[in-house]
């Protein structure tokens, strides 16, 4: 008898050995809106201004700048902000990862109070009352069940895998992409 169990107590043992990793590779990665941020690069130093100067940065082709746009109407033209003819820097290590990521949602396609596609920033505001953050502190987010929003300033939690695909949307740049598996409400 007591060989019976020291042999099942082996298996159980066995089975916990190989499927364990399987599990622990499942569990996503915790990462915060700091770890989507590349390391700093040095960057050209420009000239200082006050945010409502209106004016703008000289031209990459070394012209001199545009004129200043007319009081109150710098804010409804997109400019050209330094670097945007590039990509977003983003962390690619993170690319094709399973993570869950805290933040609020800016719903872009929903039906009543299902919503299947948003972008998730780390601050509540950000894209509606303020200017958008940088591409890298921008996810957006696609979930093909979609989930019930409570309130348009509740945080959420979010699951699934993360692209470090930028994605163009008529309100904001985002630096990545994920498909997500989950969106819970969160606790704070």
């Amino acid at each position: 008898m007591r060989k019976a169990y020291a042999s099942i107590a082996v298996a159980l043992f066995a089975v916990q050995g190989i499927f364990a990793p399987a599990f622990a590779a499942d569990a996503p990665i915790d990462i915060t809106w700091a770890k989507l941020m590349p390391p700093a690069q040095q960057m050209n130093a420009l000239k200082p201004k006050t945010f409502f100067s209106g004016s703008q940065p000289a031209p990459d082709d070394g012209g001199p700048p545009p004129p200043a746009l007319p009081e109150g109407g710098f804010m409804s033209v997109k400019r050209k902000q330094p670097g945007s003819n590039q990509p977003p820097r983003v962390v690619t290590e993170y690319n094709g990862k399973r993570v869950k990521i805290g933040g609020y949602v800016v719903p872009l396609d929903f039906e009543a109070t299902s919503v299947k596609e948003f972008l998730l920033v780390p601050f509540v505001g950000a894209c509606i009352h303020v200017p958008p953050p940088p591409a890298n502190q921008i996810v957006y987010v696609k979930s093909e069940k979609g989930f019930e929003i409570g309130g348009q300033f509740d945080p959420v939690w979010v699951t699934g895998t993360i692209k470090t695909e930028p994605a163009f949307t008529g309100l904001a740049d985002a630096g990545y992409t994920i498909d997500a598996d989950t969106v819970e409400h969160r606790k704070e």
